[in-house]
């Protein structure tokens, strides 16, 4: 069981509002270790330099989307269990499966609210503490 406030949750969006909604809507459920990226490009810069417990991303970025996010993550030997959490505005089925494929953990229908969030974290990687 994770304790929140030890989490460390990296949140990939290329809309700045959308990265400060998740980062409160973290926050809110005690996750205070919160990097930001603004596309997978940016996300795979900070998994150089930090291990995270959590990647929660948007799947419609420019330069490197979600789901090339989710490959490259899936093909690292260090990061390739991290939970992964994909965020988007569709929910088509084919997508979500495609993402399923990928090895998503979890899937989340934008906007996102805290209730929806900690359910989704907590299906992923047990009752947070």
């Amino acid at each position: 069981m994770p304790t929140a406030k030890d989490m460390v949750v990296l949140v990939v969006d290329d809309q700045q509002s959308m990265r400060q909604l998740t980062r409160y809507s973290l926050e809110q459920l005690g996750i205070r270790k919160v990097t930001e990226a603004s596309d997978g490009k940016d996300a795979v810069s900070a998994m150089q330099s930090q291990k995270f417990d959590l990647i929660i991303s948007d799947w419609n970025m420019d330069v490197m989307d979600g789901l090339e996010l989710l490959k490259h993550v899936r093909a690292d030997p260090i990061f390739n269990k991290t939970p992964f959490i994909m965020a988007t505005g569709q929910n088509s089925k084919a997508q979500v499966k495609e993402a399923i494929d990928a090895g998503v953990n979890n899937y989340i229908v934008k906007p996102l609210n805290g209730i929806t969030l900690k359910k989704k974290i907590e299906a992923v990687m047990g009752p947070l503490q």
